[in-house]
């Protein structure tokens, strides 16, 4: 080869390596986003309880507000461990209580209604110790 001949070639030698160097970086850069652990999810993710009985309530009317009810049945998820006796009542009160006078709308309103249910597995789970896991609506009818 003359001088002339190499002059006028291209050189791939340099871009190629600087190239293939950006390429591996963003790889490795991708690669390690996506394999690690996301601690927002760790954080997140609840407890894992092992389910017990479920205990039936029977169905109850509850006077909303502007004349019209509610007639509510449900079922309690217990956990695996529950030790306490479920008192049926105090289960009914505190339902009674998160229901009641409500406005026909927002009972009827999945969202609205979500919430609702999750306020009663709250306030049963405060008072039962936290072994109430969950609350099945099993009964839902308004007028």
């Amino acid at each position: 080869m003359t001088q002339q001949d190499q002059a006028t070639r291209p050189r791939r030698g340099k871009g190629v390596l600087v190239s293939l160097a950006v390429v591996i970086v963003v790889l490795v850069a991708a690669a390690a986003f996506l394999l690690r652990p996301w601690e927002s999810e760790a954080a997140a993710a609840p407890e894992q309880v092992e389910l017990g009985l479920v205990v039936p309530v029977e169905p109850i009317s509850i006077n909303l507000a502007d004349g019209h009810y509610l007639r509510l049945g449900f079922s309690i998820q217990l956990t695996k461990d529950a030790t306490t006796e479920l008192q049926v009542a105090r289960a009914l009160d505190l339902a009674i209580g998160v229901f009641s006078g409500k406005p026909l709308a927002e009972i009827n309103d999945p969202a609205l209604r979500d919430e609702l249910k999750t306020e009663l597995v709250r306030q049963l789970s405060e008072t039962f110790d936290g072994e109430v896991v969950d609350v099945y609506l099993t009964d839902y009818v308004t007028q």
